[in-house]
């Protein structure tokens, strides 16, 4: 196997490890909201929500940037306008990932204001996201 698909096998296990990520951590917000503030159990979703951030979501998509922009490079996409439109998508991906790191920190505080109605609908943005890169990715429609 040459370096460009083993690259790109580690891209898509970096991809895969920070979706989990970004579907799993606005679900423990849902939880944490109805944990009372000092508790046990919310001071564990803390730690929970501050590790999966830490230790897997933001190594994950630095891998995932960092090979995706390589892989891109590598096969002149730059230039394609489905790239152009991933590139977006992965860039609103990002922010979200921006948004729940921000979330952690406000959880820490035991600072949430947000209902749990309100997490259950963000974790719902990853999905719409991953659906649309996946069909641009596979699919390069223009």
């Amino acid at each position: 196997m040459d370096l460009y698909l083993w690259l790109k096998s580690l891209h898509v296990i970096a991809i895969i490890a920070w979706m989990a990520g970004l579907l799993y951590l606005p679900r423990l917000f849902v939880y944490h909201v109805d944990a009372p503030a000092g508790s046990q159990q919310s001071e564990t979703f803390k730690v929970m929500e501050r590790r999966l951030l830490k230790a897997i979501m933001t190594p994950a998509m630095l891998v995932s940037w960092g090979l995706g922009l390589w892989l891109a490079y590598d096969i002149g996409a730059f230039s394609q306008g489905w790239f152009h439109a991933k590139l977006t998508l992965v860039l609103v991906m990002s922010g979200m990932h921006g948004y729940l790191a921000g979330c952690v920190k406000v959880f820490a505080r035991d600072a949430n204001t947000r209902p749990t109605r309100f997490y259950r609908m963000l974790n719902e943005v990853p999905t719409v996201l991953m659906i649309g890169i996946v069909i641009l990715v596979i699919g390069k429609p223009f």
